[in-house]
């Protein structure tokens, strides 16, 4: 075959283990040679609606097995796949699709109000329905014959867009190679086996559940649970009875897990790899599952990166704790000053750069943007970060989120990792207040545990002893919840917008 990316791998697993299971949803399973079979009808059937080499193929809908076989339909004809976020409202879909150019609009039946409304205001000429007795009839009514179209690790695979915390999301652009180079540092370092039964409740949409865990674990060939949303009860559920050995999660899926009223007493003994990443791992969290003699495999990435970047293995969980770990196989990371060239020294405070063959190109028809994101090759996360004498990153904080008091910097990560040791704080974040004498101080805003009632003083004087007393926030807000993207991210420029204002008034 002729190609060489994405859309060739469910042909080249069924060669080899064409009866095992690839995919499971509700009742419904799907082997490696089915998956074939079915991503190359819909690559026909694509293809007679229009669609051709460099189109943008968008899918909107909830993890289920047409969105892959949409992904690799649209590597089979050498298109572009665009996954949308099912959580964002029309006028924001409808730009991605503008913005992306995308000639296709493929949607879940449960996703058809929305995809009516984005039709009507960003116009892909083709709408297919995913799933459903329609689709099942255009796949059967649609040829098996081999699409023999020429890919290469360096053509465009995915149009993936980042959550947008300010200002309008960005397409990162990311080739097969990019993320045939993600599975390989996902092998390399996670050990994955051909049996792993994975259970895939992070939406499909976002990088880590799609790059991380689901394309990892088809690669090697074991077999991926597909959920349609997450839910802490029916997570028990599904590793006792599919006896699940690999999960990813964010900290707060897991905090959600280990809360249920049934933890304690759940059967868990099939479970080898938990993921965490998304943000830091609070270390109350990390004790909770150590002592179900679980370990949290932590790592960073972004979604430039296709998105591994840092990984902390299982050996260094616990001696470790609170990083991110070091560089994939195939990634080198440096940790550099303002200049964007000196590395820092051991323990200084720089800004993460990253290169590696899974490192994206560039950003979707934003060339000036692209520039200003590399620095002689390297990709400039925009993360701040401090690197130890063994070589492990720490993640402190974004960059942009720094705060300068009275010239000391506070970085909120730290302080807010702080916070959620407390027992009754469910979620927290740091921003900087204006402050006539320290030009700036750190105020945090706190969602209590339900059936709580935390006083703001006694949040705060937990913290003395433990932090600084210049890092101990000066102001305490208790708020129901936290503004966050449609990916989950936190939008600190809401908090600041809402609970920015001078110390001394909230």
């Amino acid at each position: 075959m002729r190609n060489d990316g994405l859309g060739s791998w469910p042909a080249r697993r069924a060669r080899k283990t064409p009866h095992r299971t690839a995919l499971m949803h509700r009742s419904t399973t799907i082997s490696y040679a089915e998956l074939h079979e079915r991503t190359t009808r819909l690559a026909h059937a694509l293809r007679t609606a229009g669609l051709r080499r460099g189109d943008r193929i968008a899918y909107l809908g909830p993890n289920h097995p047409s969105f892959l076989e949409a992904l690799f339909a649209a590597g089979l004809l050498g298109a572009v796949f665009v996954p949308l976020n099912t959580r964002l409202a029309a006028p924001e879909l409808a730009y991605q699709i503008r913005d992306s150019g995308a000639a296709a609009l493929l949607h879940s039946p449960t996703c058809t109000p929305l995809a009516d409304a984005v039709r009507a205001d960003a116009g892909p000429r083709t709408v297919l329905a995913a799933g459903g007795p329609a689709y099942e009839a255009l796949l059967a009514a649609a040829p098996t014959t081999p699409v023999d179209e020429p890919v290469t690790h360096d053509d465009l695979a995915l149009l993936m867009y980042t959550s947008g915390t300010t200002g309008r999301p960005k397409g990162a652009m990311l080739t097969h190679g990019n993320l045939t180079w993600n599975a390989l540092n996902v092998l390399v370092d996670l050990d994955l086996l051909a049996d792993e039964t994975a259970l895939v409740s992070a939406p499909l949409f976002h990088t880590a559940g799609l790059n991380m865990l689901t394309l990892p674990v088809l690669l090697k060939g074991g077999r991926c649970l597909l959920v349609d949303s997450f839910d802490p009860g029916d997570t028990l559920d599904q590793i006792q009875r599919h006896r699940i050995t690999y999960m990813f999660g964010v900290p707060t899926m897991f905090d959600r897990i280990a809360r249920h009223p049934r933890w304690a007493a759940a059967d868990l003994s099939s479970l080898r790899l938990l993921n965490c990443g998304g943000s830091p791992v609070p270390t109350p969290l990390i004790d909770a599952y150590q002592e179900r003699g679980l370990t949290f495999l932590q790592g960073y990435g972004m979604t430039e990166a296709a998105p591994g970047t840092l990984f902390l293995d299982a050996e260094h969980a616990v001696s470790k704790a609170g990083s991110a770990g070091v560089p994939h196989f195939f990634t080198d990371v440096r940790v550099v000053r303002s200049d964007g060239q000196s590395p820092v020294g051991i323990g200084e405070t720089g800004e993460v750069v990253v290169r590696g063959p899974h490192v994206m190109p560039g950003y979707w028809g934003l060339p000036e943007e692209t520039a200003a994101a590399f620095a002689d090759g390297w990709f400039r996360s925009g993360d701040a970060a401090r690197i130890d004498a063994d070589g492990y990153l720490t993640i402190v904080d974004r960059i942009k989120d720094v705060i300068i008091s009275g010239g000391e910097n506070i970085y909120p990560a730290e302080v807010e990792n702080a916070l959620l040791t407390h027992p009754d704080i469910a979620e927290c974040a740091v921003i900087g207040v204006p402050d006539d004498n320290w030009g700036e101080v750190p105020r945090a805003v706190v969602v209590p545990h339900p059936g709580t009632a935390p006083r703001a003083d006694d949040l705060l004087a937990s913290l003395r002893g433990r932090l600084a007393p210049y890092k101990i926030p000066k102001s305490l807000v208790l708020v129901d919840a936290l503004p966050r993207t449609g990916s989950g991210k936190l939008r600190k420029d809401q908090l600041r917008a809402e609970h920015g204002r001078a110390h001394g008034t909230t």
